[in-house]
């Protein structure tokens, strides 16, 4: 059921819809690039409904709820959109000259919600352990990614003092060569998904080293090569990638991992602050030029 193309068994279903749910079903099958992106109060709005009723339409569909069945259609699409096609989505989405510009921020807090409910609070812990024993740290990401890849490398590093930047797949045998058991490689990446990011996690989990994922959903490409997945919403109708949910995933992980080692990074921060103070890195009110 769930596992044929979703567009396909919800117009399978229209018979035995309600007129409620035809009126979802029919706003969903004509706008089946814009609708992926959009939240239970948009989509409840845009179709003439209640927010519940597109939830127990998703039910109805047999998913566990809107997050799901979300799920489900963008990875219907996802490799259909090019970014010129997500950038002619962002005109027909965010079209209202009075809320487009509050429509983001909503929609940021939306992925926010949906990435505090799916959260697996077990395996989220079970990463910090990874990160805090590892004997060395590497991270994969690109593209856009590369910004929260970036982010972490910066504050493991601080912490741990043991954390790189897998740059791209041509460097993956200088970087990766003797990765061993006790090592960790992390991936980030979401929609649209970078091959070299994919490649660098198989290569890891082949070399026997431990795998840890960060992106969108169980349906990622990245899913089958990594020990553990923590996964972030980052819906948005737009040409970027909302990267606001999958930031605070990861902001937890490091503040975790800190709380793990505090008497280390502790050490490590006076030894770091002793040498910013020498090198006058940050502005002290009074500093001229």
């Amino acid at each position: 059921m769930k596992t044929q193309n979703i567009y396909r068994h919800m117009a399978e279903k229209v018979p035995e819809m309600s007129k409620a749910y035809k009126k979802i079903a029919h706003y969903i099958l004509e706008n089946t690039t814009v609708v992926p992106f959009l939240n239970v109060a948009a989509l409840a709005k845009k179709a003439g409904v209640s927010e519940a009723t597109v939830v127990r339409f998703a039910v109805f569909l047999g998913y566990s709820g809107y997050p799901e069945m979300q799920t489900h259609m963008r990875n219907s699409i996802q490799k259909q959109l090019t970014t010129t096609d997500r950038l002619k989505m962002t005109a027909d989405v965010y079209n209202d000259q009075e809320q487009w510009f509050y429509n983001i921020f909503n929609d940021d807090i939306e992925n926010i919600k949906s990435t505090i409910d799916q959260v697996d609070i077990e395996k989220f812990y079970q990463a910090v352990h990874m990160l805090e024993t590892a004997k060395n740290i590497y991270i994969a990401a690109n593209r856009s990614a590369a910004a929260l890849g970036i982010f972490l490398q910066y504050y493991l590093h601080i912490i741990l003092g043991k954390s790189e930047i897998v740059r791209s797949v041509e460097n993956l045998s200088e970087q990766l060569y003797n990765l061993g058991e006790k090592d960790v490689v992390i991936g980030i990446s979401f929609p649209r998904y970078t091959n070299s990011t994919i490649q660098t996690l198989a290569f890891a989990r082949e070399k026997g080293a431990k795998t840890i994922c960060i992106t969108d959903s169980l349906l990622s490409p990245l899913i089958p090569h990594a020990d553990i997945a923590l996964t972030a919403s980052s819906q948005m109708p737009s040409f970027i990638d909302s990267f606001t949910a999958p930031l605070s995933l990861i902001n937890a992980l490091i503040i975790s991992v800190g709380k793990e080692r505090m008497d280390e990074a502790r050490a490590r921060l006076e030894q770091m602050e002793a040498t910013w103070d020498r090198f006058n890195v940050f502005y002290l009110k009074g500093d001229q030029g």
